[in-house]
């Protein structure tokens, strides 16, 4: 008999169907030479303190730092996880073969493989890896199983990560709940969500210490036009005053129309995070909403294997984009066929391909999220949203690239001193990929460091000037003051997670920098929700607001390991590393012992009375109701 194991039953369902093991048992079907079961999710888990030794059940601090000799994992502590374990372990122990359909990634690897050690599974056993939940995508996975050895370094990165996050957090916990949480309040500490709370505060600090200072800026209306001075702001009033002086009451002189015709590609495809930024911009959801939507849409069959890194497929996808294409030309929301009028033109023809879309050497495990082809049915409104960016995306990297014309008037006024201004405008000549953005693009906010007046001007049309034309004008000289920048909000925390904490805009530098991102791309939604439930920042609006705690927290933490984001970037790029053979398991968890204890040894020679404090749910809704009168 071949048992296949699955992580959800939704998903241990449908291999049992296209396996044709019809027949329902307690906890597993079974036909056709096959038994398909499932798990939970998480079954098994690293054992805690105590299972290794009765003297590290209780808190104390003379017995830190804990490292134990061998790490081991135990079921989690839940009935229904000990019933379904019980027959996935009847099942394995009389098995021919075991076929492994964990998710495929990192996390489900570590899954599926624990649950075969705590079974004592001996048998063979062969890797389900798939990229959709269609049954198309499923037969073909069957017929090309994979052994289960080529997985072996995808498993020791994902052991890595758990055995790191267990010596980190457990050991720094302890420390900082013992050394300075007044025995009230548990002082959580993690690998990834320290340096992410690190990013939040000190964001918030550099807002509470800006210090405004003025500025002056020279501008013009000539034809209804305002052109802005190219000297840039004056830092004294006086100084500004004198340009405006001498500009006033003479004339106004064109000296340069530069035209420039441009191109715009499609946006890449998208991948975890860009989609989750993109939903929180858009639709203000969280990032672990979000994933919960995408998931369900994996699940569902509609879209691909949701927790991705890389916005590119593979060359062997290109072949299959026609079939995926005509599933969407006739997908139907209420009525309408939403994405048909986008196909038309590219129906029949040869798609494009683009590096920038098809390129294998950037993709390893699976490729960017885009839709199968399968026409959705009764989506929830929420659940179409998230589609409808991820249709829409994958539709817009076949179409022509966005075609617009840059407009640059220079002029200038010539007094005692000649100054010079300058207006640019933009328009575009063929929307190309745009069209399929429909009114989407008006809901989205501008990206950080740029203001919705900035995109505007970017996007305006000039009347026509002529170079040598010259008239009356009208000048301005209008003080302003410098802004402190934004609050993170869940967009803007997530890119800044994606490059360790660095403000990265340009799409081809941001890739380059995934690589020292903190956190995985499934875990940072959950990172993020943790914090909230810590207490140690709270959502004002849209933004992300450290509390007193997180904000205490942050300060007490002396060693950079703990809270710096390019050292945990650091980190994650030596798990990829592991991934991908490049780095020596043993190695990682050596350095973490060592890193472990010398904290410890830090953070016990204190010799303050330092105490964090404590932030309750109480004190959470008192200052909402008191920031709501």
């Amino acid at each position: 008999m071949i048992v296949c194991i699955a992580e959800k039953p939704s998903v241990a369902r449908d291999i049992a169907r296209i396996l044709g093991a019809n027949s329902s048992r307690d906890g597993y079907m079974e036909g056709n030479g096959y038994q398909v079961t499932w798990t939970f999710g998480h079954l098994c888990t690293l054992k805690e303190p105590g299972d290794y030794t009765q003297a590290w059940k209780p808190w104390a601090l003379t017995q830190l730092p804990m490292i134990p000799q061998r790490f081991g994992i135990k079921l989690i502590n839940d009935k229904g996880i000990e019933k379904q374990f019980k027959i996935i372990e009847g099942l394995m122990q009389k098995a021919d073969s075991i076929v492994n359909c964990g998710d495929a990634g990192q996390e489900g690897e570590l899954i599926q493989r624990w649950v075969m050690q705590k079974a004592q599974a001996k048998c063979p056993v062969k890797r389900l890896w798939i990229s959709s939940m269609t049954d198309e995508a499923i037969r073909e996975g069957f017929a090309q199983l994979k052994d289960q050895g080529d997985y072996q370094p995808l498993y020791l990165a994902g052991l890595s990560r758990a055995i790191g996050d267990w010596l980190l957090g457990m050991n720094a916990t302890r420390l900082y709940t013992l050394k300075y949480g007044q025995n009230r309040q548990v002082l959580s500490i993690g690998r990834v969500q320290t340096p992410t709370l690190a990013l939040i505060v000190n964001r918030q600090k550099e807002i509470e210490n800006f210090k405004p200072e003025p500025y002056w800026v020279l501008a013009t209306v000539y034809r209804n036009t305002t052109f802005t001075a190219t000297k840039g702001k004056f830092t004294s009033k006086e100084e500004g005053e004198k340009a405006f002086a001498t500009i006033e009451g003479k004339p106004f002189t064109v000296t340069k129309v530069e035209k420039k015709e441009g191109k715009e590609q499609p946006p890449q495809l998208y991948d975890l995070t860009s989609l989750q930024v993109d939903c929180n911009r858009k639709f203000g959801f969280s990032a672990e909403m979000t994933l919960n939507l995408i998931q369900a849409l994996y699940e569902k069959k509609y879209t691909t294997y949701p927790r991705v890194d890389t916005q590119y497929l593979s060359d062997d996808i290109y072949p299959k984009c026609p079939q995926t294409l005509n599933g969407l030309y006739q997908t139907k929301f209420d009525g309408m066929a939403v994405y048909a009028e986008f196909i038309k033109p590219i129906g029949g023809k040869a798609l494009k391909k683009s590096k920038r879309v098809f390129d294998t050497s950037k993709v390893t495990d699976h490729h960017a999220i885009i839709p199968t082809g399968v026409i959705p049915q009764n989506l929830s409104d929420l659940e179409k949203k998230v589609f409808d960016l991820v249709a829409r995306r994958f539709i817009a990297v076949f179409l022509p690239d966005c075609k617009f014309s840059t407009t640059t008037v220079l002029g200038e006024v010539k007094g005692e001193e000649t100054v010079e201004f300058k207006v640019t405008g933009k328009e575009i000549l063929d929307p190309g990929w745009r069209v399929v953005q429909g009114k989407l693009q008006k809901e989205e906010e501008p990206a950080e460091g740029e203001t919705s007046k900035q995109q505007e001007e970017e996007e305006r049309t000039l009347p026509t000037f002529v170079k040598g034309e010259s008239g009356d004008h009208k000048p301005t000289l209008t003080e302003k003051w410098t802004t402190p920048p934004a609050f993170y909000n869940e967009a803007s925390l997530l890119r800044a997670m994606e490059t360790a904490g660095k403000f990265v805009e340009d799409e081809t530098l941001r890739a380059a920098m995934k690589e020292n991102g903190i956190g995985r791309p499934s875990s940072r939604a959950g990172i993020i929700e943790t914090l909230f439930k810590r207490h140690y920042i709270k959502r004002e609006r849209k933004r992300l607001i450290a509390t007193p705690t997180g904000i205490e927290l942050i300060d007490l933490i002396r060693e950079e390991l703990l809270k710096s984001c390019e050292l945990t970037g650091i980190w994650e790029k030596k798990l990829r590393d592991i991934e991908h053979q490049k780095y020596d398991a043993g190695q990682f968890i050596e350095e973490l012992k060592q890193q472990v204890s010398e904290i410890v040894n830090e953070v016990m020679r204190d010799p303050s009375n330092r105490r964090v404090t404590v932030t309750t749910d109480e004190d959470l809704k008192k200052k909402k109701k008191a920031g709501n009168k």
